[in-house]
């Protein structure tokens, strides 16, 4: 019994190590090697709050690293350099304008795990971070990636909006504020690690996916257009 304890905790252990090697790597690893950033490692007995009191520092470092995950030891997350002069919109991935579309469009940036809501005269309204597909998922056998391409959300759910496949047999996985649009793959609220780590959906912060869901997203013959690339 011991045996088989200590090997499920290795296997465990493992998988923890090596999950974001094969997801690309944590976002904020790599963030933090970038001009204007700072390279900080974790130590035991650090949070989120304990290193950033301050509500408006906290979310712009956790906006960085693509994370809303609790922090563990050893976790190295990227930290802008002069922190309180900034907020979430300055550290944006997106710029602030693009050119005009004529409608609402959804922006998913899978390589710098990022949305960015655009207005119909182009103007970013919102930005945050996204986690999608993992590549691999052990519990279905398979790869399991976003689709990307150009896509309309068709359906949404509020914030009791729960899976019906995942966990696999039985359903029930949180899907807080899910917006589908592709498929059974939808935008929802969930936990992001800093790496990509879903079945496929598009997690993202509880707070911009109530957002989307609410203030931006349109259902209907032209639903909001989503552009995942």
């Amino acid at each position: 019994m011991f045996f088989r304890r200590s090997i499920s905790l290795l296997f465990c252990m493992l998988v923890f190590i090596i999950m974001p090697v094969f997801a690309g790597g944590y976002y904020g690893a790599k963030l933090c090697r970038q001009s204007g950033y700072s390279c900080y490692r974790t130590r035991r007995g650090d949070s989120w709050t304990k290193l950033f009191p301050q509500a408006r520092d906290r979310n712009v470092v956790k906006r960085a690293n693509r994370m809303n995950s609790r922090l563990h030891a050893g976790l190295v997350i990227a930290v802008p350099n002069n922190l309180r002069g900034k907020d979430h919109m300055s550290i944006s991935p997106f710029p602030s304008r693009t050119e005009p579309q004529g409608e609402k469009i959804l922006y998913i940036d899978l390589k710098h795990h990022a949305f960015g809501a655009y207005d119909a005269n182009g103007y970013l309204l919102h930005w945050g971070p996204v986690s999608g597909g993992k590549g691999w998922c052990p519990d279905i056998g398979r790869r399991c990636y976003t689709p990307k391409g150009t896509f309309r959300v068709y359906r949404k759910g509020g914030d009791g909006c729960k899976s019906s496949k995942y966990p696999i047999g039985r359903g029930g996985s949180p899907m807080q504020y899910c917006m589908f649009f592709y498929g059974h793959y939808a935008m929802h609220a969930s936990y992001l690690p800093g790496y990509h780590a879903s079945h496929g959906c598009i997690r993202m912060f509880y707070e911009d996916a109530k957002w989307l869901n609410r203030k931006f997203v349109t259902l209907g013959a032209s639903g909001t257009k989503v552009i995942v690339y």
